[in-house]
């Protein structure tokens, strides 16, 4: 089986993370997985998959010998997995006789595929602009087996634990100023912030991007993050959230989530009405555990077995 997608720095590790996910589920089943692309300035990125023994190689952008080269590795079938992938991709690996299934985040951007999985929350309620099978939804997000084991910690007195984070790379830059949002709200709080760039935060711990990340979200009194991917994990696990978003992309999870109140919505960019909402969420444990109790039960953990069987089905066509 073959796994398209890239990470770095700039572009972040999410689609590198889910995929992973993925890979754990059909590596479990006896399936051979390769993946196919890059990973770029992020150590932490490159070993989600050595430490995984999940090899790495590098992918041609041209569509065709793409193709040539997942004929030649014997895959059964593809997945794809990335924003930066030429539209004709899923259509020419169809051609050469492989089954694809195209992960996307509401717009499949003109990828063609045997089947697509959205996993955005909502998603089965929005219209599709291709046709073709689709798993849509939080029934089928994937989760890595570290955050699937992982339970909530009993909560302890003294001020609220804060984990702020900005997917693997903090690849907008914004860690700093949301850490510095934190600290004007005046309140006590036990905070740590994980930055590839170290920085000085003043109370606030920085760690450099770390594989206790479930164990700190799974700890935490309220996470401040970006709508990405790390959102599902930190619903799964019943983890307060108090959200922005960085990417496009991340702005119909953002919307839906805030929506149905399973996480405060700070905007855009810190700034004074963020400073406020958060304050209220540090002076107020109810308020915080309200929104974990909303998101707790959306993600229930399965999703991931559930795109196994149907990409394992395509495989055998």
């Amino acid at each position: 089986m073959g796994i398209r997608c890239d990470a770095g720095a700039r572009s972040g590790v999410g689609h590198l993370v889910r995929c992973v996910a993925l890979a754990e589920e059909l590596v479990a089943r006896g399936v051979e997985v390769v993946f196919l692309g890059e990973v770029r300035d992020s150590p932490w990125g490159r070993a989600q998959l050595d430490g995984r023994g999940l090899p790495l190689v590098p992918a041609p952008h041209e569509p065709e010998k793409l193709a040539a080269l997942a004929r030649g590795l014997g895959f059964d079938a593809v997945v794809l997995d990335s924003y930066e992938l030429a539209p004709a991709t899923g259509s020419v690996l169809r051609a050469a006789g492989l089954p694809v299934l195209a992960i996307v985040d509401g717009d499949p951007l003109g990828q063609e595929a045997d089947l697509y999985l959205d996993q955005n929350l909502g998603a089965e309620h929005r219209p599709f602009t291709l046709s073709g099978p689709r798993l849509a939804g939080s029934s089928h997000v994937l989760l890595r087996d570290s955050v699937r084991r992982r339970t909530r910690a009993p909560r302890p007195d003294g001020p609220p634990r804060v984990l702020c984070f900005f997917g693997g790379t903090d690849s907008a830059g914004v860690a700093r100023r949301w850490a510095d949002a934190l600290n004007a709200t005046g309140l006590p709080f036990l905070g740590t912030v994980v930055s590839p760039v170290p920085f000085d935060a003043g109370p606030i711990a920085v760690i450099p991007p770390t594989d206790r990340l479930p164990e700190l979200m799974a700890a935490a009194d309220l996470v401040v993050t970006a709508a990405g991917s790390a959102v599902w994990e930190l619903l799964h696990l019943g983890a307060p959230m108090a959200l922005t978003w960085v990417a496009a992309n991340q702005l119909i999870g953002y919307e839906e989530l805030v929506r149905r109140r399973a996480a405060a919505g700070l905007g855009p960019a810190p700034g004074p009405e963020a400073v406020a909402t958060l304050a209220k969420l540090l002076a107020d444990p109810a308020a915080r555990e309200e929104h974990g109790r909303r998101g707790r039960g959306l993600v229930d953990g399965k999703g991931r077995e559930r795109v196994a069987d149907a990409l394992l089905a395509l495989a055998v066509r």
